[in-house]
């Protein structure tokens, strides 16, 4: 058998060793990231198939929006006083497309916990104690905070929004006929938008405990995250007017103050001062300087300081 190469020596002595542990080696970590990605990708393909059999009514529930308005009090869908408006396709294949993208994100939005469970099995044993307690719960609320940003905006904001833009261009003399690609990418886009929204709090949480950003450096930056969510919002709507700019923008800057409270109650303390700085006179603000005291004590035996330590006797004959 050939003599391994000194270059090969040297990557297995300086780049992969050290990736070792005793417990796995890489090579078995690389298998077990393999299995579980391949496991949670049938995962998704088997929710999928179901999901592409309802895609109709999956497609059906997205116009509900559209023509209906969602009472809070009541927790029910009344119809708007918007005339019935049809759908049209202008390619052969954009509505079999359609139903592909909408199957396909909703068995992504259902099959994201078993994602989140997969990833926490993968990097659960190289976390410490103190890691886990805190990953776990940030997991869990990031998931729950970006289901409700969807609630959120299926139930408050496309109501609203869609009937704007429908009633203004009815009251301006134009027949809504709208292409199913673009209602579908227009609903997706703003239900995707709304989720990640709704994780800015969590986000800026997350970056104060770990210290890097804090409460008054975020206060200090408000007219820079006013400004700087209107600049998001204005690149991530998909029409133009600004009306979709201000309903994105507003809930971005909202959860922005959010963030501020979340970094002020969780965020990184600051270390306290070593006790051992030496003060400052209060005349004149120069230190303090300690002066020595005359050794009255019996010959081998150290004064009591803080720590009370007493050195060995001299044991020399007298």
């Amino acid at each position: 058998m050939a003599k391994q190469s000194k270059m090969g020596s040297w990557f297995e002595e300086k780049i992969f060793k050290p990736l070792e542990d005793k417990k796995m080696p890489v090579m078995e970590h690389l298998q077990e990231f393999q299995w579980r990605l391949t496991r949670a990708v049938i995962v998704m393909a088997c929710v999928f198939v179901g999901t592409f059999l309802y895609a109709d009514t999956l497609v059906t529930w997205l116009r509900i929006p559209l023509q209906n308005h969602f009472i809070l009090s009541s927790w029910e869908w009344m119809p708007s006083d918007l005339p019935k408006i049809p759908f049209v396709f202008l390619s052969p294949a954009e509505a079999l497309w359609q139903n592909v993208k909408v199957a396909g994100l909703v068995a992504l939005v259902l099959s994201t916990p078993h994602w989140l469970w997969e990833i926490w099995q993968f990097v659960l044993p190289g976390l410490h104690a103190q890691e886990r307690r805190f990953i776990a719960p940030f997991t869990a609320i990031s998931t729950v905070a970006f289901y409700l940003g969807l609630a959120f905006c299926f139930f408050v904001v496309l109501p609203f929004a869609l009937h704007f833009l429908i009633s203004y261009g009815l009251a301006s003399g134009f027949i809504a006929q709208i292409s199913i690609a673009n209602y579908v990418g227009f609903i997706l886009w703003f239900l995707l938008v709304f989720g990640l929204i709704f994780e800015v709090p969590l986000a800026l949480t997350l970056m104060a405990k770990l210290g890097w950003v804090n409460a008054p450096l975020l206060r200090q930056y408000r007219k820079w995250a006013f400004l700087g969510s209107f600049l998001f919002a204005a690149i991530l709507t998909p029409t133009p007017d600004p009306f979709n700019q201000c309903i994105m923008a507003l809930p971005m800057y909202f959860f922005y103050e959010v963030g501020i409270i979340g970094a002020q109650v969780f965020g990184k303390k600051k270390s306290q001062e070593k006790e051992d700085v030496p003060s400052s006179s209060p005349a004149t603000g120069a230190p303090a300087v300690r002066r020595s005291q005359p050794h009255t004590q019996p010959v081998g035996v150290v004064a009591a300081g803080d720590d009370d330590y007493v050195n060995v006797p001299d044991s020399r004959p007298q």
